[in-house]
């Protein structure tokens, strides 16, 4: 006699249920097709501003590193890329709280263009203190780049000279940005609850 299997029951599933690789519930705010599109209109001013230089890309750590490869790709003129991070001590000294921000590696801007790259612009004080520590070695020119500026949270008139998206309020991850090392891999931009 033959054993006759049933056929494995299928499991239903939504198509409007989104899984994810946590617990956490993501909601799209901005897609990987406007992140591409954004980053081409981005590409084409910074080449039109820097048409016939050399342009040295410094890319702040964690949150730019997508941002930056995909930028520089898209970029005509001779590139030189660096990436730093940004380390914070924070400290009392006579009962006096202080700051100490230091980027490494060190990188010598002296008689260079620089374009800064974020994926995130919040406070704006780490942006700062690169921004000034960089242009205080007399480099040729500094500007800024950032994937994302959250307007309702900067404390500091950082200049923004490129700004990929505008947004406040949620915690947003995805194309770089993270959380708890999780994330950074998604093609579009999340808000994360």
């Amino acid at each position: 006699m033959k054993k006759h299997s049933k056929p494995a029951a299928r499991k239903s599933r939504s198509r409007n249920v989104r899984t994810t690789r946590s617990d956490h519930h993501l909601r799209s705010v901005i897609s990987a097709k406007k992140i591409q599109e954004r980053l081409r209109e981005l590409a084409s001013q910074i080449n039109r501003d820097y048409r016939g230089k050399t342009l040295h890309v410094v890319g702040v750590l964690e949150n730019s590193f997508v941002f930056t490869a995909d930028l520089i790709r898209a970029l005509n003129m001779p590139v030189y890329c660096y990436f730093v991070r940004a380390d914070i001590r924070d400290t009392a000294q006579g009962g006096i709280a202080t700051r100490e921000i230091t980027y490494t590696p060190r990188v010598e801007a002296a008689g260079k263009d620089l374009l800064l790259v974020e994926g995130i612009l919040q406070s704006g004080m780490t942006m700062d203190h690169l921004y000034r520590y960089l242009l205080g070695q007399n480099p040729t020119s500094v500007r800024t780049v950032s994937l994302v500026e959250k307007v309702d949270e900067r404390k500091v008139d950082v200049p923004t000279d490129y700004i990929g998206f505008r947004a406040t309020g949620k915690f947003l991850v995805g194309y770089g940005l993270g959380h708890q090392g999780r994330y950074k891999n998604l093609p579009y931009i999340a808000t994360l609850s």
